[in-house]
């Protein structure tokens, strides 16, 4: 895969993405990531990239000129080929106005084989772009940044340790929180337990077994596997109440599942 981000401040990168399943990554040849300065695609002698509103009020907009010229130079597949699915490859333009950034889209743009990521800054960005260049318009939360350069980053890390060979155990990508489909139990062991189906994760321990006196659940340790299976997957149910109950909607739950959840809502009601 290779990632395009477009900035104007590129120098920001040079943290985020150069440590851990990211650096790795790159060093492997799973991704290839590339900065773009906004800024060499301007006209003028001051490198001009904003402008104010047309129809007054606060605040700068990200000129549209820059913006089609950058990305008129990546050689990208049309806009059609890409919206339609014709070409593994989409245009983001990071936005508070745009779609939430979920574990299910980072799994759909880790099929792609190029991501281009807009960062967005000042007031917003021309909406010419939203309209006739970008593909998708993303948001990483319900709150406004000053600029789409951490979404970007973080939209690039969730994506690469989805890629085939990013992580070491990639089993781990599938039984974490937010993963949507279940992966099928196994018998050979506690490390096969239930893909989260959409749920938080359950609770993790390590050594030491106790801790300032607090100790490790009774049931990891006593090596019954199936006990494990059926205490994590309550634990990530009872977890998912507390603390995401929208996730339980969508969740893939089955019947057991329900049973557990009308138990824990009697018990807390």
């Amino acid at each position: 895969m290779k990632a395009d981000i477009v900035t104007i401040f590129p120098d920001f990168f040079r943290g985020p993405l150069n440590h851990g399943i990211t650096r790795r990554a790159c060093e492997m040849g799973l991704v290839e990531i590339e900065i773009h300065d906004l800024r060499q695609f301007t006209k003028d002698k001051h490198r001009t990239v904003d402008d104010r509103p047309f129809g007054g009020g606060e605040g700068m907009v990200l000129k549209p000129e820059p913006l089609f010229e950058c990305l008129e130079t990546l050689q990208l597949a049309p806009r059609e080929d890409r919206i339609g699915g014709r070409a593994k490859q989409c245009v983001i333009l990071l936005s508070a106005q745009g779609q939430r950034f979920t574990q299910k889209i980072a799994s759909e743009f880790a099929s792609l084989d190029r991501l281009v990521l807009i960062c967005g800054r000042y007031e917003g960005v021309d909406e010419r772009v939203a309209e006739h260049l970008a593909d998708r318009e993303i948001s990483i939360g319900d709150y406004v940044l000053s600029g789409g350069e951490l979404g970007a980053a973080v939209i690039v890390e969730a994506v690469t340790r989805l890629l085939p060979g990013a992580v070491g155990n990639e089993a781990s990508t599938r039984q974490e929180s937010f993963t949507a489909h279940a992966e099928p139990e196994s018998a050979s062991g506690a490390d096969s337990t239930c893909g989260s189906g959409g749920l938080l994760d359950y609770p993790h321990y390590t050594r030491p077994a106790e801790f300032r006196g607090w100790p490790v659940p009774e049931v990891l340790i006593n090596g019954n596997h199936s006990e494990i299976r059926r205490w994590r997957r309550e634990q990530a149910l009872k977890k998912t109440l507390r603390n995401r109950p929208d996730l339980l909607q969508d969740a893939s739950l089955s019947e057991q599942d329900k049973k557990i959840l009308a138990r824990i809502k009697s018990k807390e009601g």
